[in-house]
């Protein structure tokens, strides 16, 4: 048996010996109890025919349910948590055990003991300290039902750490995917509600029910003279502006077969102001040389300088008769101008030594005045081309009826004479020759708000009029409250068609 077992026997002897007689007082029971218990205590058998007050058949009082060990039982299912009154006591180790003794409790204040209870053992620990106030007591639980009386609860040591803790709920598991800042930002749109927007239409690229034949990026430049790199032609040339009450857009790009090909733009394009203010006049020129002619780029190019600086010697003159509406002068010094432009291309022509019919260009022009109480617009020229306005959605073709047919033009005397070549008359009476072969065209026009007049070249002009579907899109597309910027109408007059593979040139005007 170990040390605490026996410790524990004899407090169980102790306790018996103290509420084992029948609890009167001063007689024979008690005395014999007493000596009983000094027998039991000293070792001595008792005397013969003395009881013996140890057995377990004789004592009533002990198989009670009011002991030291009921009550601590009771208490603990009181205040302590669920099944502290039942469970077993720890086994408290060897250096421990005095501070897990079981206080010895006070006899009861209504029964008075028949004798002074003897010391308990030496051995047994003091009175365990109470617990410190500051220890927060544990919940009080609903009291437990009692156990049967047959069943003597275990006497244990009262816990002295803290309670057991609550059990906390524990908290949801994180999403799978953390969620993206801009979906949970202020004013961001769902997801779901992107998802769901149409997706933009695509840009129209070409008409027809197939695309054409040559691929719409350039694919070959064009050949280059090491000692003539200032006749190098770009690609596309770009250009707008704004005075008054009209917005100018020009364009003017290689073919799909020149891309192709490597062969140089043969379409030129020129835009210049002359003067300043309100009596500035703005000329916009677009020539085309001849197809499959060496050289027929450098006519295009000499057709507008030579026309341009006709009218920039004459701008004042030709501003005032446009606001005083005089058709009759403006024609017939257009066509003079005309004229004189296209005898210097012959001469050019005869000083390189080729053909005067070949070194030549369509050209058709357009004058606008900056005035903003002007609307008259006046275009002349010579060659194919075309002329449109869209008006409420709807173009008008307003190429005018040739009346004049060529007829032979002098150089004038005050310019410089072209050097002779072979078979080019000269000396008296010998300046006179054809200078243009096709009839002068010329057509003043009043424009209204809203209205866009559109000058091009044979290149935007022959699928303006065969296609119908080329001349809707285009009218869709700049029959807008706005002008286009430069680059939404370069991307709309690049429109191709099957069939209409020429360097094109468009110059619109819309009106405010």
């Amino acid at each position: 048996m170990s040390e605490q077992g026996a410790r524990r026997g004899q407090e169980d002897d102790w306790w018996r010996q103290l509420y084992g007689e029948d609890g009167a007082e001063g007689g024979e029971g008690a005395g014999g109890g007493g000596a009983a218990g000094d027998a039991a205590q000293s070792g001595a058998a008792p005397p013969a025919g003395a009881p013996t007050g140890a057995g377990p058949a004789d004592v009533g009082p002990a198989e009670a349910s009011d002991t030291l060990d009921e009550r601590v039982a009771s208490v603990l299912r009181t205040v302590g948590p669920p099944g502290w009154g039942d469970r077993p006591p720890p086994q408290p180790t060897p250096a421990d055990a005095p501070d897990r003794a079981a206080p010895a409790a006070p006899a009861p204040p209504d029964e008075t003991p028949p004798r002074a209870a003897p010391a308990p053992p030496d051995e047994t620990p003091p009175r365990a300290a109470p617990a410190p106030p500051d220890e927060t007591p544990p919940r009080p639980e609903p009291a437990r039902p009692a156990p049967p009386a047959d069943e003597t609860p275990t006497p244990g040591p009262v816990p002295t750490g803290e309670p057991p803790a609550r059990r906390v709920p524990s908290p949801p598991p994180p999403p799978s995917e953390p969620i993206p800042l801009k979906a949970t930002g202020p004013g961001a749109r769902p997801r779901e509600v992107a998802r769901s927007a149409p997706p933009p239409a695509p840009a129209v690229t070409y008409i027809g029910d197939r695309p054409p034949t040559y691929e719409a990026e350039p694919a070959a430049l064009p050949a280059a003279d090491p000692a003539a790199l200032d006749e190098l032609v770009p690609d596309t040339a770009l250009e707008g502006a704004q005075y008054g009450s009209l917005t100018l857009r020009a364009a003017s790009q290689r073919g799909d077969s020149a891309r192709y090909r490597g062969d140089v733009r043969r379409d030129a394009l020129l835009t210049a102001r002359f003067g300043a203010g309100r009596h500035a006049l703005i000329l916009v020129a677009v020539a085309t040389g001849r197809p499959a002619v060496e050289g027929a780029h450098r006519a295009a190019r000499d057709a507008c300088g030579w026309i341009g600086s006709a009218v920039g010697r004459s701008y004042t003159q030709l501003a005032e008769d446009i606001r005083a509406d005089r058709r009759g002068d403006l024609k017939a010094g257009l066509q003079r101008l005309t004229d004189r432009s296209y005898g210097k291309l012959r001469a050019r022509a005869l000083e390189r030594g080729g053909p005067p019919e070949q070194y030549t260009a369509a050209l058709r022009c357009l004058l606008l005045p900056a005035d903003p109480d002007c609307r008259t617009r006046v275009f002349f020229g010579v060659g194919a081309g075309g002329l449109f306005r869209l008006r409420d959605g709807a173009w008008t073709d307003l190429e005018p009826v040739a009346t004049d047919h060529g007829t032979p033009a002098p150089i004038p005397a005050t310019d410089a004479p072209a050097r002779p070549g072979p078979g080019l008359p000269h000396g008296p009476g010998t300046a006179e020759y054809p200078a243009r072969p096709e009839p002068f065209l010329f057509h003043p026009a009043f424009a209204r708000p809203g209205d866009a007049l559109l000058l091009c070249s044979a290149g935007l002009a022959d699928p303006l009029r065969q296609e119908p579907a080329f001349a809707a899109h285009l009218a869709d597309r700049w029959s807008t409250p706005e002008p286009p910027g430069l680059v939404p109408f370069l991307a709309t007059a690049q429109l191709r068609a099957k069939g209409h593979a020429k360097d094109r040139t468009a110059v619109a005007v819309w009106e405010a």
